[in-house]
């Protein structure tokens, strides 16, 4: 019997991106099927930097360099960064002129069951630091393409009926919460969260009881 997991993931957390490249791997090699689950970042959608410890931000710099040079994954803070925020405060701008598209368009990809190599393809886009300016040109268009996706039909989808999308992200940003936890990403087998890139292991350990398969076995 083919497992499945629920994956609760935001374009502008690093540690998503960095979990994607093993979860990519993970849906190749493992009988699995992962529900991919686009959430709006926390500074969007709480108010989780009006309280935020000012030694939160310096050392998730300082972790999330560290984990990408021990994994190799090619890693830099996005330019623009997906939420334009205040560089005083951190707080999100009321203007927000990428997030929502790029949270939609994972619903689509999803939607058209290319969820997840969408993800992995924009993501590696957006945080790489192969590219400026990630939402200009064909970068986003080239990387649904490798995803097996059409940017163009994905996002006609959504300007047909934004508020189709806006309620999947809110019905995804609910089945997060009632799975037990906030932060991203966040994999959720049977009802339990598994918060964090690093708990991948956790995560196959607790399949593996539950009789996950390698595919073609």
């Amino acid at each position: 019997m083919t497992l499945s997991i629920e994956l609760y993931w935001s374009f502008r957390s690093p540690y998503s991106y960095l979990a994607t490249p093993r979860l990519v791997e993970i849906a190749r090699d493992y009988d699995l099927n992962i529900d991919v689950r686009p959430v709006y970042p926390l500074a969007v959608r709480s108010g989780f930097f009006e309280k935020l410890n000012p030694l939160w931000v310096p050392y998730m710099f300082r972790d999330t360099y560290r984990i990408s040079q021990m994994q190799n994954i090619p890693y830099r803070w996005p330019r623009p960064d997906p939420v334009q925020v205040d560089p005083g405060t951190l707080l999100a701008k009321p203007d927000q002129p990428y997030i929502h598209r790029l949270v939609r368009l994972g619903c689509a990809a999803a939607e058209a069951e290319r969820g997840l190599p969408f993800l992995h393809e924009v993501s590696r886009v957006i945080w790489s630091g192969e590219v400026d300016n990630w939402h200009e040109g064909d970068h986003l268009a080239n990387a649904a393409a490798r995803a097996g996706a059409n940017l163009a039909e994905l996002d006609a989808k959504i300007e047909a009926d934004p508020e189709k999308y806006e309620s999947i992200i809110q019905k995804n940003q609910d089945a997060h919460q009632a799975a037990g936890h906030w932060g991203v990403p966040t994999m959720v087998f049977n009802g339990e969260p598994f918060f964090g890139q690093d708990r991948l292991d956790a995560l196959l350990w607790r399949l593996n009881q539950n009789g996950l398969k390698p595919r073609g076995a």
